[in-house]
């Protein structure tokens, strides 16, 4: 009989905190009064008061450049997926005339002066950055290097959890003709894998086609682009080959690279360092 009346013990324990565990804590009351109405109340299962948990903070996300060919399909992307979107450039806001941009927190600013860009990092908890461009070789530099080094530095210091930059494919013999543009992004993913070992990205695409808009035109850069994607993406081992290997990096479309950088910088879980153009096709069709 004694054996009995521990084990019933024992099971009510249990059941207490497993009910603990699933948020609305269970309790079993065992009043200890005398007589007929302490019998009844034994064993009476009460429920507490729930606890209103407060939701989860709303994620925001800064796209440097955000006003460009891929900044504006990743502002576009990140808005679809619910999330906060500002956007910073020289120009501020974007002249797309499209309903999304009118959700976008448009900010003006230089890299080169943190100074003139430091309001547009209040709340962000993610950036990413699509700053670079050509010129001379100290130019291209400074652009895609120094440029943003800055914004990994000030990112950082800000503590800012996650960073994505979007870099570039090697291309063999071309990395020598553009020595200032691949020196100075490989110097931004140094930096960036040096200030955030786990929370930083880098998605390095080769040649990206959609539709860019020059001035008043559009130019369907897909009529090019995606015949030769379908193609190259299956011939991966050409790509080897000292030299011209590089040359045959399959193309990726906008809205792929989008996808891609708006779910690094947005699941925690997605792995920090370096996505080449076949990571990001892989990436870019799952859901």
């Amino acid at each position: 009989m004694a054996r009995l009346i521990h084990h019933s013990k024992l099971a009510i324990s249990r059941f207490s905190i497993s009910a603990s565990r699933n948020g609305r804590f269970l309790s079993t009351s065992s009043d200890k009064s005398n007589g007929p109405i302490g019998s009844a109340k034994a064993g009476i299962v009460e429920e507490a008061e729930t606890v209103q948990l407060p939701p989860p903070p709303t994620e925001k996300l800064l796209v440097i450049g955000g006003n460009g060919f891929v900044g504006s399909h990743i502002c576009k992307e990140a808005l679809n997926r619910g999330l906060t979107v500002a956007s910073l450039s020289r120009s501020g806001r974007s002249s797309i005339q499209e309903s999304w941009a009118n959700s976008v927190m448009w900010h003006q600013g230089n890299l080169f002066s943190t100074d003139s860009w430091k309001d547009a990092l209040k709340g962000v908890t993610s950036i990413i950055s699509c700053v670079g461009g050509f010129g001379s070789n100290s130019e291209m530099y400074k652009i895609n290097g120094t440029a943003n080094i800055n914004a990994i530095r000030a990112a950082a210091d800000e503590g800012v959890k996650r960073f994505v930059y979007i870099s570039a494919a090697d291309f063999g013999v071309v990395n020598y003709l553009l020595q200032g543009y691949y020196e100075g992004k490989r110097a931004a993913e140094t930096e960036l894998l040096t200030k955030y070992p786990y929370g930083g990205v880098i998605l390095r695409p080769g040649f990206i086609y959609g539709t860019r808009r020059v001035g008043s035109m559009k130019v369907p850069l897909g009529v090019i682009g995606s015949p030769l994607e379908m193609v190259l993406q299956h011939a991966k081992p050409l790509s080897q080959i000292p030299l011209v290997g590089p040359l045959l990096t399959p193309p990726v479309n906008v809205n792929a690279v989008a996808r891609v950088a708006v779910r690094a910088a947005s699941d925690p879980v997605f792995p920090p360092g370096i996505v080449d153009v076949y990571g990001i096709l892989r990436y870019s069709q799952q859901k």
